[in-house]
């Protein structure tokens, strides 16, 4: 079965808000390395609001040097609103009606990695239904004080983790991955 996987950007104080730009101070040659080893991974899961998000980059940054890995990879897009018709990405999809059901069917699906970008409300659902099966975080040294909590809203009350790798990098941020608990 595969792997799900994450790959979320947070303030110390738990932000995940994607639209501020708070986070590109601390972009620098060795997170770049560490956010790009993403050898492993066939498949993009994302939600609708990431989706879009990553879309409009594609029309107003052309040249991101992010858009190659992207538009290389199936993409996933969990969404009750969206239809296949509505996405304008060559090699995307949703996953629609019963969720649960389909991403079950993307992890018995052929391949080697899932990768989850951005979608934090995605990675809770995928934590509370014990479908995610790493949980990486880049945790930037900032207090942002508000926005959008990666854990606010959590579907369930209580989420056991093992941290199984970690490093600080030079400028402080930490790159951290868990793994859900078991038993």
């Amino acid at each position: 079965m595969r792997k799900i996987t994450t790959g979320l950007f947070t303030s110390l104080d738990g932000i995940v808000d994607a639209d501020d730009d708070w986070q590109f101070t601390y972009f620098d040659a060795e997170l770049m390395h560490e956010i790009s080893n993403n050898s492993g991974i066939d498949d993009l899961l994302m939600g609708r609001v990431s989706y879009e998000g990553y879309a409009r980059l594609r029309t107003e940054h052309p040249d991101s040097p992010v858009l190659p890995f992207l538009d290389s990879k199936p993409k996933h897009v969990v969404s009750t609103t969206l239809s296949d018709q509505d996405l304008d990405w060559e090699g995307a999809r949703i996953i629609g009606g019963d969720v649960t059901a389909g991403v079950r069917a993307l992890k018995r699906s052929p391949g080697r990695g899932i990768l989850v970008l951005g979608s934090p409300m995605l990675v809770r659902w995928l934590l509370a239904h014990g479908l995610l099966d790493e949980l990486a975080l880049t945790v930037f040294p900032i207090v942002v004080g508000s926005g959008p909590r990666l854990f606010q809203d959590m579907p369930a009350e209580r989420v056991g983790l093992r941290l199984t790798e970690h490093r600080a990098l030079a400028s402080g941020t930490l790159s951290l991955r868990y793994t859900p608990a078991t038993g």
